[in-house]
């Protein structure tokens, strides 16, 4: 049996921007792959930011924006089985070295990407908003830390996590390196309660 099917019509639209100037958004790793995420309880606040992923990623695949995954901080040191964490966690010299570290290779696409501005646009980078690493307008703090065991006041302690303006600081050190390298690329985060941000991003 011979099956004779036409391409689709997000197909064309991606075949034709291939053809001329490709645009291009950096995004945090777990906005194309939930899987590196540590697990969360909060469902209704998770289905959210879930439904603005998706609406993120349809939408740019659509406009044919490609999207550069960059590598999860947290996953490539701690691993799937990690507990949550805030960003005062973070904010120490071996997990800021290990974020520069994991960025080299991302950073070197971006490079080769704006040497060729006749065949690239870079939008920027795309961030989580309320991430301890990948937040870019707000991240969260509270005062974590030490042995779980024979603790009186744990659930104190983690429910006294805030949501606060700053970044996280895997985005914290990405802002950095551009920096250095004198590269102003806008850094914008996905947040469910302001998703207009994220849009904005596609230009949508």
């Amino acid at each position: 049996t011979t099956w004779k099917t036409g391409p689709c019509r997000a197909c064309l639209k991606g075949a034709k921007a291939m053809a001329e100037q490709q645009k291009l958004l950096f995004v945090a790793h777990c906005i194309l792959n939930t899987a590196s995420k540590v697990v969360m309880y909060d469902t209704e606040e998770m289905a959210a930011e879930e439904a603005l992923r998706r609406r993120v990623v349809h939408a740019a695949t659509d406009a044919g924006v490609m999207l550069v995954q960059l590598p999860c901080p947290e996953f490539t040191l701690y691993g799937s089985r990690r507990w949550g964490h805030v960003s005062n966690q973070f904010d120490n010299p071996f997990f800021r070295a290990h974020c520069r570290g994991v960025l080299g290779t991302p950073l070197l696409e971006l490079e080769e990407y704006l040497q060729n501005p006749d065949r690239f646009e870079v939008l920027g980078f795309l961030g989580v908003d309320g991430s301890p690493s990948c937040g870019v307008k707000y991240t969260c703090t509270g005062p974590w830390g030490g042995n779980l065991g024979g603790r009186d006041d744990l659930p104190e302690v983690v429910a006294d996590v805030q949501l606060v303006p700053g970044r996280g600081v895997f985005f914290d050190e990405l802002e950095g390196l551009l920096q250095e390298k004198g590269l102003a690329l806008k850094l914008e985060g996905l947040f469910a309660p302001e998703p207009g941000r994220a849009m904005g991003m596609l230009g949508l």
